[in-house]
């Protein structure tokens, strides 16, 4: 019987590239066509029910059961317009995934016959079961509800023939069980505040949207190689693997020619994404071979998230289509670069502005440099909450891996803008004579946009960067839903400007003018806040070494980074800010340790399957094959010729015995210590014996293993290798 690598080669050999040639001219003519936006909206609503969804939408406004009924029949006539059948409150449990119960528009009339029917009350809300989903003890299985309730400020959408509606997903008893409802808190809350910092400079400022623009990195396989390595399957990475002798040290892969088949998965994946609204503008090679990124246009940030939610449950449908399987795990492969999810965030206000990028007048730059020093003090004050936002098991392998930021968390600005602060926090404290205004607002402020425009390099080593007009939190990772980072980043945010606007009316009232209070202020945080800004090599020892002198933290696991989740400083944060209540926040606590322990259990379990059912086994045949070979030449060949022919087999012989040993003796310790491990009570306990006790396992027997494959013959070697799977 052959082996599955190799009828995973032949049926991979044999695939040509299914090329779709998407039934349009200009991404214009179907862009949103599957949404129902706007234009949807104006065309199947009432004028009454528009204007409350549109008041729901921008301020916030909630909209009567009535006006649901009216918005129902709308969406129903649109959604059968488009061939729907079906409806499902589309919602995203704290799985790290999204989830959708369908239900039918049909309703038998009784007569024999049905209509299609759907009402307000089906709109707004449902009941999902609460305890079925990961929720920290705060639902019991005996008390299963939960409720699904629409989100108006997030379009619903087609994909194939179901209406989604965007929903956020809480208990019975009222807490958040999902990643939107705690970032619409967190959005509210920035809003509120940012709007009333910006009218210290524009009265007509009346909202502000926080912004995402993210930047999905993935790999793909080929799926019947997928399906030949059981690792895969199961965890989302490859757990043994021996690196191929071409990875990418050439750096020919990134930004290179797309190749055919993979192009064409493309772009399905961005005619698709194009109808379901989300702006897909950029796609290119990343740095390890089969490694590719999409990213869209700024979107306002609860939308973003949602957008990409529905990307990454997208490319799974399309790549299954094109003979491909996704991997969005932060690092599949070894030795080669992870896959990161950058989130570009921004402030904007509905005049239009965006909030860190500067202006032509000192007043629009007096405004970047408030919200641009705020977000600096914000990161200094709040580095190790941030460090909680990106915290997994699969980003625990990424970060610091010289391809990814450093677990440390510090701020990159240039080193021109490095030099406008500097100016600034030279100032006198106190009131500025004419002169002093004079000079800082020509010479320091006047001269902002000319600074940005030189300052356009980069620095791939910090986790928070500023790039022109946006901060870039480089240190998400791939499979992670922005929801977290997102809620974090505008949290702290907003609790920082609330500080910012309190000191600034105080100083306003003590008889000092306002652009005196602004600079005063800002000088305070700027010299504050120093710690955090590094412009070096985030890779090196020495900023390891550095780091530490200024105080900043280096959380390397994730059991430790989770610890600053539920902080009395952060809980408190999280409840001034209208984000999340202290039982929200340690339900997250213990759900996000639990799936942390449950996935290096995982990988234990299957690592010690594939070393024990299928490494040891090849590995015994092969050994039994020199064996035959060794017997053989000694009947054949006088003793000073057979010690001189049989030397080499017979340390191989030895060595792979020795290696076989080590692997069932370190898989047996592994499952015994895997046991008193899940003894152990408290999550947080599981997971760290789970991080210190059970996973080194995973590399020792790895270690072995990876040896083996170099030794033993590469017919008998059970599962397709690296070379195969990243050049495929």
């Amino acid at each position: 019987m052959p082996f599955i690598r190799f009828e995973a080669l032949k049926t991979t050999m044999h695939r040509q590239p299914i090329e779709v040639d998407p039934p349009y001219t200009r991404i214009s003519d179907i862009f949103g066509e599957h949404v129902f936006n706007k234009k949807a909206m104006q065309e199947f609503m009432t004028p009454e029910a528009y204007k409350s969804v549109m008041d729901a939408m921008i301020h916030g406004k909630k909209i009567d059961r009535n006006i649901a009924d009216q918005v129902a029949v709308g969406m129903k006539s649109w959604a059968l317009s488009k061939n729907a059948t079906h409806y499902t409150h589309w919602f995203q449990p704290l799985t790290g995934s999204t989830a959708e119960k369908h239900d039918s528009f049909f309703q038998p009339n009784g007569d024999g016959g049905g209509i299609e029917k759907f009402t307000g009350n089906l709109l707004v809300q449902q009941e999902p079961d609460a305890s079925s989903f990961p929720n920290g003890g705060i639902r019991n299985t005996f008390e299963a509800r939960g409720y699904t309730a629409w989100d108006p400020t997030s379009p619903a959408f087609i994909m194939g023939k179901t209406l989604c509606i965007p929903t956020v997903f809480v208990a019975y008893t009222g807490e958040a069980l999902d990643n939107k409802a705690p970032l619409l808190r967190a959005l509210q809350s920035i809003d509120q505040i940012a709007t009333e910092v910006c009218q210290y400079f524009d009265k007509n400022v009346k909202k502000v949207n926080a912004t995402l623009g993210w930047e999905q990195e993935y790999f793909l396989v080929d799926k019947a190689l997928y399906n030949a390595r059981p690792d895969l399957k199961m965890t989302g990475r490859t757990l043994l693997g021996h690196s191929a002798a071409k990875g990418q040290q050439l750096d020919d892969h990134y930004f290179g020619a797309i190749p055919d088949r993979v192009r064409f998965f493309m772009r399905e994946l961005e005619y698709e994404a194009h109808r379901l609204g989300i702006p897909a503008t950029t796609r290119h090679n990343e740095v390890a071979p089969m490694q590719y990124e999409l990213a869209p246009m700024f979107e306002e940030a609860n939308v973003s998230v949602d957008h990409n939610s529905l990307l990454m449950d997208l490319m799974d449908r399309v790549a299954a289509r094109h003979n491909f399987k996704v991997l969005l795990h932060e690092k599949p492969y070894a030795g080669v670069n992870g896959s990161g999810k950058h989130n570009n965030w921004s402030l904007s206000t509905d005049t239009g502005v965006n909030l860190l990028a500067p202006g032509k007048t000192p007043k629009s730059n007096i405004q970047f440099l408030t919200f641009f020093v705020n977000t600096i003090k914000a990161v200094h004050d709040h580095a190790d909450l941030l460090r909680a936002a990106i915290a997994s098991a699969g980003n625990d392998h990424r970060l610091g891996a010289n391809e990814a930021p450093p677990a440390i968390i510090s701020v990159f600005i240039g080193e021109q803008l490095t030099r406008t602060l500097d100016a600034i926090e030279q100032l006198e404290k106190g009131k500025l004579s004419p002169e002093q205004k004079t000079d800082l607002k020509l010479n320091v402020v006047g001269k902002i946009p000319d600074v940005l425009l030189d300052n356009t390099d980069r620095n791939r080593t910090s986790p928070f960067a500023f790039t022109g007009n946006k901060f870039e939190f480089r240190a998400v990772g791939s499979a992670s839903n922005c929801a977290q980072p997102m809620t974090i980043m505008n949290s702290i945010m907003a609790t920082q400007l609330r500080k910012f606007k309190a000191t600034v009316d105080g100083l306003i009232k003590g008889g000092m003018k306002k652009d005196e209070a602004i600079f005063n202020v800002l000088r305070d945080y700027i010299s504050e806040s120093k710690s955090i800004r590094f412009e070096g090599d985030g890779y090196g020892d020495a900023w390891v070494k550095e780091a530490e002198k200024r105080g900043l933290n280096n959380v390397k696991t994730t059991p430790e980074a989770l610890d600053f989740y539920v902080t009395p400083e952060a809980i408190k944060l999280f409840e001034e800010n209208g984000v999340m209540n202290k039982v929200e926040v340690e339900a997250r606590h213990e759900i996000m340790l639990e799936e942390y322990q449950k996935k290096i259990q995982i990988e234990s379990r299957v690592l010690g399957d594939i070393a024990g059912n299928h490494i040891v086994p090849t590995a015994i045949n092969y050994q039994n094959r020199l064996l035959s070979n060794v017997k053989g030449l000694k009947q054949v060949l006088d003793e000073k010729s057979f010690n001189k022919v049989a030397k080499e087999q017979l340390h191989m012989i030895e060595e792979i015995s020795s290696r076989i040993s080590v692997i069932i003796s370190e898989k047996e310790a592994m499952i015994e210590t895997r046991k008193k491990c899940n003894a152990l009570e408290g999550a947080r306990e599981r997971a760290v014996a789970y991080r210190n006790e059970v996973f080194p396992f995973l590399n020792t027997i790895r270690y072995e293993c990876d040896k083996l494959e170099l030794l033993i013959d590469d017919e008998l070697w059970p599962m397709p290798k690296y070379r195969e799977l990243i050049f495929s």
